[in-house]
């Protein structure tokens, strides 16, 4: 029997999502910016699917734009923002951000911009004084993730929109991993931009969207056609779209019975997990989303960890997202101040919809042995890492 326990990498495509899919492909093939009767078809589904992902996030369709990715969603709303205001050549951002931000950054100091990177206290939480120290009338934008896909710990939003606002600064937040695990909405954040992926929430991979508060002055970066009233070229991704907002769609009722069923199975997997010797666990203790678990466990090497589970059919990731590099150690937690053996010896699981007892059950079987057999083997005496 196979434990999936890697959701905030990918989830597991609702049924209903897929039935709606399936549907789409079978009987709609029309380019959605056609004018006859299929090509009207096919634009109707895509701004029907548009306010499922606005209702979902507290907002009007007029304020979402799809794209490719959240990973897109990002790079439009930092670029976009910053191209409209070229006066501005300030970017401030947090020391744990999603690669899709930190490697923008990157590439935004590249271009001459100074990129300021606010510091992280050993939970994960952003140093709000920090952050106000870091704000100038050159600052165009802030972008800070609202929950960290690495250790979960939820950040601050509705504050640090205060104090960017005060500022007169416009705050974009990656809520990728916040979308569907946590209830708000764009007007109770206050957020001018935000960011958010289909594949996270049940739906297919290929779709994205960004919110953007009416007003909010912003450009293309993907030129060509009129879609997506101008913002992002391309023929759009109908039969995603179409899924994203099924997924989006079933969202806030299965929501309610989700969240409680899946934060008491992460509870009872922490508690089992707690259990063994030497493991730390990373993230805040309170504010964080409860289905990420980030567990170090102290001595051993991460990947051993996650082949020795994944033989077992149980997989999980390591700390290091989406790094083939064995040597690379994940820049999360060493910004949380982990060194760098404890920040190798991490794994992270992630539970979601489809996650059930017997999971658990198996999980909990499975790993104290896997970690005692592993430590017996190892080079690392975790006694030395206490």
């Amino acid at each position: 029997m196979m434990v999936y326990l890697d959701n905030n990498a990918t989830t597991a495509l609702d049924p209903g999502v897929a039935d709606k899919m399936a549907g789409y492909l079978r009987e709609h093939f029309g380019n959605p910016s056609s004018l006859y009767p299929i090509g009207r078809q096919a634009k109707e589904m895509l701004n029907e699917a548009r306010e499922h992902v606005a209702r979902a996030l507290g907002t009007t369709k007029s304020e979402i734009f799809f794209t490719g990715s959240g990973t897109e969603a990002d790079n439009q709303a930092i670029l976009g923002v910053l191209d409209a205001a070229p006066d501005k050549r300030e970017f401030v951002t947090s020391t744990i951000e999603h690669p899709a931000v930190q490697e923008t950054g990157v590439y935004l100091e590249a271009k001459g911009y100074r990129v300021t990177y606010v510091p992280v206290d050993k939970f994960g939480v952003i140093d709000l004084d920090a952050l106000r120290d870091a704000l100038t009338p050159q600052t165009a934008l802030v972008s800070v993730m609202f929950a960290n896909n690495e250790i979960g710990t939820i950040q601050p939003i509705e504050e640090i929109v205060r104090i960017a606002h005060d500022k007169g600064v416009l705050v974009h937040t990656d809520a990728v991993q916040a979308f569907g695990k946590l209830a708000f909405s764009t007007e109770e954040l206050g957020v001018d931009l935000l960011s958010v992926s289909s594949h996270k929430i049940y739906g297919p991979k290929g779709v994205g969207a960004l919110f953007i508060r009416k007003g909010t002055p912003i450009r293309p970066f993907l030129h060509g056609g009129h879609q997506e009233r101008g913002l992002r070229a391309g023929t759009e991704n109908t039969v995603g779209i179409v899924g994203f907002g099924e997924a989006a769609r079933i969202l806030p009722e299965k929501f309610p019975q989700d969240k409680v069923r899946i934060d008491a199975l992460a509870a009872r997997l922490r508690a089992g997990i707690g259990a063994i010797p030497k493991v730390h666990f990373n993230g805040h203790p309170e504010t964080r989303i409860k289905s990420t678990l980030s567990c170090s466990f102290l001595g051993l090497e991460s990947e051993a960890v996650l082949l020795s589970l994944a033989t077992k059919e149980i997989y999980v990731s390591t700390g290091s997202a989406c790094s083939e590099d064995a040597d690379e150690v994940s820049h999360v937690l060493l910004a949380i101040g982990l060194r760098p053996e404890i920040a190798r010896s991490t794994v992270r699981m992630s539970l979601g919809r489809f996650n059930t007892d017997a999971d658990i059950d198996i999980v909990l079987r499975e790993l104290p042995d896997v970690v005692a057999k592993l430590r017996k083997i190892s080079a690392f005496d975790p006694d030395d890492l206490d």
